[in-house]
């Protein structure tokens, strides 16, 4: 349920309605908007004694929420959320472009590829420090020696920092370094791991499982927003399908639907979502095109010695002119870059 309070209500009259929601053994979310303020009661409905709410002065309207995630849904809040990350806001109308390595390797090839980032106009560094990988032979990542390169990269170039975060045990160390930890596909259901996350003061990025439906990948939002942390950013980055001519099948359809469907701001993985550098380009003007708040690109200072993603990642010299190429678009179609 969702209850509408009347226009300029007053922090008395906020608190009131949400201790009458406590009192009622629902968990009172408060969505704090330009003219009203709407408090999601999330929880078990049955136990929600509509005509006790309405009968309060402040309260307009009492509405029920008919999609299976609440918190995450338009119907619980109509204004877009902005992420803020330091200088960097995401959700408005200027596109953000988060770059770097699939995996920090040496302090030389953070440092580089950041300040080529920086240069060409990227506004949030990413790495991977923990490199969940499908053979168990595969180079794992860094660790911590990875988190410290990257926040060395943070301090040198002053952009915000994004890595992964892959087990609940290293939500912590992670949320110790990071600006914005994310969870990636194949952790996009680990509930525990949502959970965690969700009660970490620090915007969380979670990026569309492998197969994930529409519904599975609010929902997987939702978690996290239920534990507290409303601060989440939806990734696309492709799902599989029966196509074998790229990695992964990149679902822009999902953009639109998004928007339509949740407040949240939703960027664009080109470069896992085709595996291939020469098809990064297209697709992220196709991304900017149908709506995405912005992109998150893999670039390497040297991609054929990349100890992952060598494939799929774009050089320094190929980036900058991606992000020229993109300014273009964006400002085609009402947005700025």
């Amino acid at each position: 349920m969702i209850i509408v309070l009347k226009p300029r209500a007053k922090e008395s009259e906020v608190k009131a309605v949400a201790e009458k929601i406590k009192k009622m053994g629902l968990k009172p979310h408060v969505s704090m908007g330009v003219e009203r303020t709407i408090i999601g009661a999330i929880g078990d409905e049955s136990l929600l004694k509509e005509d006790q709410l309405k009968a309060m002065a402040v309260v307009e309207k009492v509405l029920p929420i008919m999609k299976p995630y609440k918190l995450v849904s338009r119907e619980f809040q109509k204004e877009n959320t902005i992420i803020k990350v330091g200088d960097v806001k995401i959700g408005t109308n200027d596109i953000i472009v988060m770059a770097g390595p699939c995996a920090v390797e040496s302090e030389k090839q953070v440092i580089e590829t950041a300040k080529a980032v920086k240069k060409a106009g990227g506004h949030i560094f990413r790495g991977g420090a923990f490199k969940p990988r499908t053979s168990p032979y595969s180079f794992q990542g860094m660790g911590e020696e990875g988190l410290k390169l990257l926040a060395k990269a943070r301090n040198v170039t002053g952009m915000p920092i994004v890595t992964e975060v892959m087990d609940t045990a290293d939500v912590p160390l992670v949320a110790d370094y990071a600006d914005i930890l994310q969870v990636g596909t194949r952790n996009m259901q680990n509930f525990n791991l949502l959970k965690a996350v969700g009660k970490v003061n620090k915007p969380v990025m979670l990026k569309r499982g492998l197969a994930a439906t529409l519904n599975e990948f609010l929902m997987a939002a939702e978690y996290i927003m239920a534990e507290g942390n409303h601060n989440v950013i939806l990734c696309e980055r492709g799902i599989r399908t029966f196509c074998t001519h790229t990695r992964n099948t990149l679902d822009l359809n999902i953009i639109p639907i998004i928007k339509k469907e949740s407040h949240l701001p939703i960027i664009v993985d080109p470069s896992h979502g085709t595996g291939n550098y020469s098809l990064v380009s297209p697709m992220s003007k196709a991304a900017i095109a149908c709506g995405a708040d912005g992109l998150m690109i893999e670039v390497h200072s040297n991609p054929e010695e990349a100890t992952s993603d060598g494939d799929q990642s774009l050089t320094p010299k190929s980036f900058a002119k991606l992000m020229e190429e993109l300014r273009s678009v964006a400002k085609a179609v009402g947005r700025r870059l």
